[in-house]
């Protein structure tokens, strides 16, 4: 099929930079780039080089004066990307952020409803895109009850159905299931070939999207280019940057891991003909039996929507069964005859099991990134907190961060001061939600490593995940939830 032309949006930046007003350094400064209607480009980089900064500018997205400062030009098509809206459709990292509205189809309607599609179009259109990346699912679903993965299917059906001349997409398959990715690159694709719109991409992974980009842009620590040009070319070239950078450069060999595992493997919590679901609905998993072992790494697997994080909230002592029960051993319950984590204190709770969302701002509460490390130890009136504070803020390379707002790190970033908290206070169980989201190779390998060591110093740890190579390095036991049955 050939590429329609003229439809796509042309993109300039002449030193352009942007700092966010509670940073002393720029996100980005001195970005000069000319990106064509109509090209595929990989954004790629190391973690906190400013590529979501830059995305976000594109799109229009980073507020006034009062939000931070810019540099330089930003334009999309010769005017300010705030003019050229209806031309731009965006995925961000977190697709909690761009779920909108009640019910499914209404969502993906909305950009649609915004920008003037005719009635008699958008409805087609809205279950053409649905069906492309693989949201099967009433027009009437609510919103409230999806996966992380399902809503970041979502917010693709919607960029898609809006066919805009320009197609930001920030980690777009970073929580779908490996068929799911497939599938969504591939829709996105589709519809850039069949409107002729420019897309631009971030991925820590490059394999993914290198069969459908044509060129690759290589930013450095500041956000400057540092390298641009055809894919296999570029990725060849600055093989050894990208490889220091933490990008993920194809046929790179996994990290050799050696694991000291405990010799106390007792069981500290096990799940007891346990239901999964709505509580009143008719969606459940139901008779589902294992056990969480010290020293063991076990990791919930399935496809998006199979209620993978709804067990990890469960295995938290945060969301009631539906049916059955999560049960610890009487030596790790507070008191013997209060076995089930849902009906303990949060204090009884914070020292023995400690759980990682899938959105890390879903537990950040204080107005820095020392602040969060230091409220747990804090409150639970430990020794030492600041050398522990310091220890993990170096460990998960977050110490230049210290003094900023939690809310304004990447995703990676974001991810690994999740991780912290909870390590901050030693629970003897640990239940992550998408551990690696978010994370180049380099800090991947480090929270591979990291897990590795805690689950060999005897601690239990649980992790939601589809990463294949995370699965492969670390599982000692798996939790395969199918698809969500009917029961009747």
């Amino acid at each position: 099929m050939s590429r329609s032309a003229g439809t796509g949006a042309a993109v300039t930046a002449q030193g352009w930079g942007w700092r966010h007003a509670t940073r002393t350094q720029w996100a980005v400064r001195d970005l000069d780039l000319t990106i064509e209607p109509g090209q595929r480009v990989l954004l790629l980089g190391p973690s906190g080089a400013g590529k979501s900064t830059v995305l976000q500018g594109i799109a229009g997205l980073l507020g006034g004066a009062e939000e931070g400062q810019q540099a330089g030009r930003l334009l999309v098509d010769g005017t300010a990307p705030t003019a050229q809206r209806s031309r731009i459709g965006m995925v961000l990292q977190d697709p909690d952020a761009q779920v909108i509205l009640s019910r499914v189809g209404d969502d993906v309607a909305f950009g649609m409803e915004n920008f003037g599609v005719a009635r008699e179009q958008m409805w087609p259109r809205v279950r053409e895109s649905l069906d492309a990346v693989g949201l099967n699912l009433p027009l009437a679903h609510n919103t409230s009850e999806l996966s992380g993965g399902q809503k970041q299917r979502l917010a693709l059906a919607g960029v898609i159905a809006m066919n805009p001349g320009l197609i930001l997409l920030d980690e777009p398959t970073a929580n779908l299931d490996p068929e799911g990715v497939v599938e969504v690159r591939d829709a996105i694709a589709e519809s850039a070939q069949r409107t002729g719109a420019t897309l631009i991409v971030i991925e820590h992974r490059t394999d993914v999207w290198l069969p459908v980009i044509d060129r690759v842009i290589v930013l450095g620590t500041d956000g400057a280019v540092i390298a641009d040009g055809t894919p296999q070319q570029t990725i060849r070239r600055e093989h050894a940057y990208l490889m220091s950078a933490g990008v993920w450069v194809p046929d790179t060999p996994p990290p050799v891991l050696t694991r000291h595992r405990h010799t106390d493997t007792r069981t500290l919590l096990s799940a007891v003909d346990l239901s999964l679901g709505h509580r009143g609905g008719a969606r459940l998993h139901t008779g589902v039996n294992f056990s969480i072992d010290r020293g063991q790494i076990s990791v919930i697997t399935g496809p998006n929507g199979a209620g993978k994080s709804t067990l990890a909230l469960t295995l938290g002592g945060l969301l009631p069964p539906a049916a059955g029960r999560i049960e610890a051993d009487t030596a790790f319950a507070p008191v013997p005859a209060r076995r089930q984590p849902i009906k303990w204190k949060s204090r009884e709770l914070i020292t023995r099991i400690g759980s990682v969302f899938q959105d890390p701002e879903h537990q950040f509460l204080t107005g820095t990134v020392r602040g969060e490390l230091a409220l747990g130890p804090k409150a639970l009136n430990r020794n030492a907190v600041e050398s522990t504070v310091d220890a993990l803020l170096e460990r998960l390379h977050l110490t230049h961060l210290a003094g900023a707002n939690p809310y304004t790190l990447s995703g990676g970033e974001k991810r690994r001061l999740s991780v912290a908290t909870v390590l901050a206070t030693g629970p003897q169980v640990i239940v992550l939600d998408e551990p690696t989201f978010g994370q180049d190779r380099r800090t991947w390998e480090e929270l591979i490593l990291l897990l590795a060591e805690i689950a060999d110093e005897g601690t239990a740890v649980v992790a939601v995940t589809h990463d294949l190579d995370f699965t492969a390095l670390l599982a000692d036991a798996r939790i395969e939830l199918p698809a969500w049955e009917t029961v009747s």
